[in-house]
């Protein structure tokens, strides 16, 4: 069983458009082919993204995943409505206590 440390392949993105970001955060959702898969998106509600300044990191298992919610959101969403700011190989997803519901 996967758990939150499995998925330490992360990326970081800008987004100014709360739509976008739920966006961003269904496109997690479909990337990630094992084990849960609300665990990319935590912590990318609206109230932490507010908190990050507009910021939302996603985690995945391995790069591949990464690379396909990259490329998914490069294709599906307009130019200019994201910005990947970074990415990580080395930061796993942090429990989020049960906050996270799909709205």
């Amino acid at each position: 069983m996967l758990t939150h440390k499995d998925f330490h392949f992360s990326v970081t993105v800008l987004t100014e458009d709360l739509a976008i970001l739920h966006c961003l955060r269904g496109l997690s959702m479909h990337a990630q082919k094992e084990g849960n898969k609300r665990i990319p998106w935590g912590g990318t509600k609206e109230t932490d993204w507010e908190h990050h300044h507009h910021h939302a990191t996603f985690h995945f298992t391995s790069p591949l995943c990464r690379k396909t919610f990259e490329d998914e959101a490069a294709r599906l969403l307009p130019v200019g409505s994201w910005t990947k700011i970074g990415e990580s190989d080395e930061n796993p997803a942090t429990p989020q206590a049960g906050r996270e519901t799909w709205y």
